[in-house]
């Protein structure tokens, strides 16, 4: 059974910096694609960034890039996500998702149900 545990959250100042993890369990992380997923209270799930598996292109919203990156490690079956210049609008809970088709583009933006097994989540905060 395919299993993905996000870490890595919590409380930071404006400006600061968090590292997320994907870790995955059950299955090996390089022959899926992975997107980072977050949620704000009353507000929609958006994708955030993925990596593609085959040749890991990637994706970034609007609203991260240049700020944060996205990565993986495939010996320690792991995917980032490297949060920079973090905002308040940044305050969500954060999935990690595993497709095994999906191919990201910087022309196409995540959609959810491309993206079948999901973490739990972790909560980062932005706020001084």
């Amino acid at each position: 059974q395919l299993q993905l545990v996000e870490s890595g959250g919590g409380l930071v100042q404006p400006g600061g910096s968090l590292r997320l993890s994907c870790a995955a369990s059950g299955f090996t992380l390089n022959y899926y694609t992975i997107g980072w997923f977050r949620q704000a209270p009353g507000k929609e799930r958006e994708g955030v960034a993925c990596i593609t598996k085959s040749d890991g292109n990637t994706y970034y919203a609007d609203s991260v890039k240049g700020r944060f990156t996205i990565s993986r490690d495939n010996a320690k079956n792991t995917v980032y996500l490297q949060m920079n210049s973090l905002k308040p609008e940044d305050t969500a809970v954060y999935y990690c998702a595993a497709s095994g088709y999906y191919y990201c583009s910087n022309y196409v933006s995540l959609v959810k149900a491309d993206f079948g097994s999901w973490g739990q989540g972790t909560q980062v905060t932005v706020s001084s």
